[in-house]
């Protein structure tokens, strides 16, 4: 199978019969590869789940061998919002060739990202025609809470968890999410992990799986 984006995809063992899938989209500088690695753990409770890792759309300047979602070489909030407006429409291309291809509505369908691949999570989970099943996002923020609200159509429940000790996007950010969530009645749950800094730590990865077990209606095992 060939996607509009370069993607690590991890299909279930044994050929079980793909129910569910999982969309995971990496942070400034990484790419699917990279933030696959939640999958390792996570398939062994997701037996009918595949998961689907693109890469970014354009290659990242700091990392060349990285990807990213938009440019942050400008300091410039609506240059930003432009940008990111673009990559929104370049993953709703793809979340409907994955639709298409594995026969899947969005609530069989969770939207979760690190970072920049929070911050489209987000923007991707609000604005569609229909809820996805969830979206967890790790260590991100809106992108413009203007911009999202004239645009939010839907109201997928939401996961948010941020490190108390994120120098690179402040835990602030995630105080400010929940707010505007709560606001425009979306189901928000919240965690702030003590002395964690800018990355997905085994007890994020943990409370992620238990939510999308629990919003997927899979038995814990």
């Amino acid at each position: 199978m060939t996607f509009c984006l370069d993607s690590t995809i991890i299909k279930p063992d044994n050929d079980e019969k793909i129910e569910n899938a999982i969309i995971l989209l990496h942070g400034y500088g990484g790419d699917g590869k990279d933030i696959s690695g939640l999958s390792l753990n996570w398939k062994r409770h997701l037996s009918k789940t595949v998961f689907i890792c693109p890469n970014g759309h354009e290659p990242c300047p700091i990392n060349p061998s990285g990807f990213q979602w938009f440019d942050l070489t400008q300091d410039d909030p609506n240059y930003i919002l432009e940008q990111s407006l673009k990559a929104e429409k370049k993953l709703n291309n793809f979340i409907n060739e994955v639709k298409n291809n594995f026969s899947l509505e969005n609530d069989k369908i969770c939207l979760a990202g690190f970072s920049q691949g929070c911050m489209m999570s987000l923007n991707l989970g609000l604005t569609s025609s229909k809820d996805y099943n969830c979206i967890v996002g790790f260590s991100g923020k809106i992108i413009d809470k203007d911009n999202l609200k004239s645009r939010k159509k839907s109201s997928t429940r939401t996961l948010l968890i941020h490190g108390d000790s994120d120098a690179v996007v402040s835990p602030n950010y995630m105080l400010e999410a929940k707010d505007f969530l709560i606001r425009n009645d979306v189901e928000v749950e919240t965690h702030l992990l003590k002395d964690c800094d800018h990355h997905i730590p085994i007890e994020a990865s943990s409370l992620a799986l238990n939510y999308i077990l629990k919003n997927l209606n899979v038995a814990s095992y």
